[in-house]
């Protein structure tokens, strides 16, 4: 294996990483805050809404990554929508993952203890005081366990945006591989880099989870 290689393509595929982490993160923001509007309304609005809202997360979970990236982006300027490359894996990235997400809020908000929403609500708290002080914090800690695990499943759903030319780590590794014929070297770089991030971020959710159930205790 010649890894001499990688002083030629090092800088690239640092650049590579960068792209791919910044996508990350802003894809995992924005899907986790649309997933969780999506929650609140699944949990408050009028039933028809739901039923929309359920239909747009069927849509989503039931038709893959790619077909979703291509459709946003070689079919949004026939509805007027052009977007370039990484704008495009963002929006497709937070569509994406809005409802998986919205589905482990749904799930957490139903492990909170109906007993404490129902004592709030006779002692006259507002339902918004009753969200943003006992449904969210109880919620999320519930939460935070899928919301870490499918984090970590969104950064491998990164490297499909090279498909449309987004120059994120799978696509400096390809053109790397197009150009030296070392597939091998590329492909190890490859998930090297992904270990890394893998590692960082469950690292940092089980500090975060254990931060929180102590902060927790501590008020109780």
């Amino acid at each position: 294996m010649e890894w001499s290689i990688l002083e030629q393509y090092g800088p690239s595929l640092l650049r590579g990483f960068g792209v791919t982490v910044l996508c990350w993160i802003l894809g995992t923001i924005f899907g986790m805050a649309l997933g969780l509007v999506i929650a609140l309304v699944q949990r408050y609005a009028p039933r028809f809404v739901g039923w929309i809202v359920q239909a747009y997360i069927e849509v989503i979970r039931g038709t893959p990554f790619l077909v979703q990236l291509f459709v946003l982006y070689y079919g949004g300027p026939l509805i007027g929508l052009r977007l370039d490359a990484i704008p495009a894996g963002l929006l497709g990235l937070t569509l994406y993952g809005s409802p998986y997400f919205a589905e482990i809020f749904r799930a957490g908000f139903r492990a909170v203890p109906h007993g404490q929403i129902e004592a709030a609500r006779a002692i006259g708290m507002a339902e918004p005081t009753i969200v943003r002080r006992i449904l969210l914090p109880l919620g999320l800690v519930s939460s935070l366990p899928a919301l870490v695990n499918f984090s970590i499943i969104l950064t491998k759903e990164t490297v499909i945006l090279s498909i449309i030319t987004v120059p994120e780590l799978m696509y400096q590794v390809g053109r790397m591989s197009a150009e030296t014929y070392r597939y091998l070297e590329a492909n190890l770089v490859l998930a090297l880099f992904f270990w890394v991030l893998v590692e960082a971020i469950s690292r940092v959710g089980r500090r975060v989870e254990t931060r929180i159930t102590k902060h927790l205790i501590e008020r109780t």
